[in-house]
């Protein structure tokens, strides 16, 4: 038998949710039939699968050895591997503020494991002291939003469960703002002075990775809502402040080309044609967007984070406007 008493970052979860992060070698069926059984325990009492657990909730689990081993591979903990490079604009004892770079990945995928921002973000904190897995039971840091692989900003990691729930919330409530700079082939209507809405329907093809944009709904499609002003225009391309007020799939990429204004350097929603022919016959392979800037704008509590509450924080440098100085 074994006792794991619940801490702050483990509280407020459901406890089969518990167990399955804390104890992945343990398969749910006989998670479920333990807990039936009286086999897993909360504060000495009989639980159900569905029982939030407290800060100071004790879970008792009368179960065999092997479901507590911890692989080899997870001891020696792959995130140290990843890269030491990590951008950081603002950090706290909860939150990091961070500009990932263009070419590098949020998240693992099929082709990279090992260096990603969050990886390097585990490594970082695990480096300060600040993250130990072998005394977390079921979280790790995350990160609060992410950005494609192609595009480069601000990404938001939260070190402990209670800021990466508010985040969340914040995230989905509309709370936080985030605003982008791009290039765009040709010039869109409005001007500096000039807040322009363009609200359609995008429709995401699974299957080619590409989404489309309709005028009026079509089954399954979703409204986007893309807000932007012009901030200069020279020659045949704009310099575009942008915020998302609906955040799907390549939504600013889509969405300025179905009006005619590509991103420059966007393979996928523009073309070689465009990204060769808008600068004296160079081409671009690198799109011109940066999440450059993020506010805080709460209308409701953020419990712990209320401090952060009319903030905002801004990339200091982004790579395109030294491409064109004018801009």
């Amino acid at each position: 038998m074994r006792s794991f008493t619940i801490t702050e970052n483990d509280q407020n979860q459901r406890l089969d949710k518990f167990l399955t992060k804390s104890f992945p070698n343990l398969p749910k069926s006989l998670m479920y039939k333990y807990i039936r059984t009286k086999r897993i325990k909360v504060n000495k009492k009989r639980a159900e699968i569905s029982t939030r657990l407290n800060i100071g909730d004790v879970v008792d689990l009368y179960i065999n050895d092997e479901f507590f081993e911890v692989p080899e591979s997870k001891k020696n903990y792959d995130f140290l591997h990843a890269s030491l490079k990590l951008d950081i604009i603002y950090e706290d004892e909860n939150l990091l503020v961070l500009d990932k770079k263009v070419g590098l990945l949020s998240h693992p995928d099929d082709h990279e494991y090992v260096d990603t921002l969050i990886s390097r973000v585990k490594r970082y904190l695990y480096e300060k002291g600040e993250y130990d897995p072998e005394n977390e039971l079921s979280f790790t840091p995350s990160l609060i939003n992410r950005i494609d692989r192609n595009t480069g900003g601000i990404v938001l990691a939260a070190k402990n469960a209670e800021t990466l729930r508010i985040m969340n919330k914040k995230l989905k409530d509309r709370e936080i703002h985030k605003y982008y700079l791009c290039v765009v082939c040709g010039k869109p209507s409005g001007n500096n002075d000039t807040w322009v809405t363009m609200t359609d329907y995008l429709l995401k093809d699974e299957n080619k990775n590409k989404v489309f944009i309709y005028n009026s709904h079509v089954p399954e499609s979703k409204e986007i809502r893309t807000k932007y002003r012009v901030l200069k225009s020279e020659k045949n391309l704009s310099l575009l402040e942008v915020e998302l007020l609906t955040g799907r799939t390549h939504q600013i990429r889509a969405h300025f080309a179905s009006i005619g204004c590509p991103l420059l350097g966007d393979g996928k929603y523009g073309s070689n044609a465009n990204n060769k022919g808008a600068v004296s016959g160079t081409l671009y392979k690198k799109q011109f967007l940066y999440s450059y800037r993020t506010a805080f704008d709460f209308k409701t509590d953020a419990g712990i984070l209320n401090y952060l509450n009319g903030m905002s924080f801004e990339v200091p440098d982004v790579w395109f406007k030294k491409e064109f100085p004018n801009f």
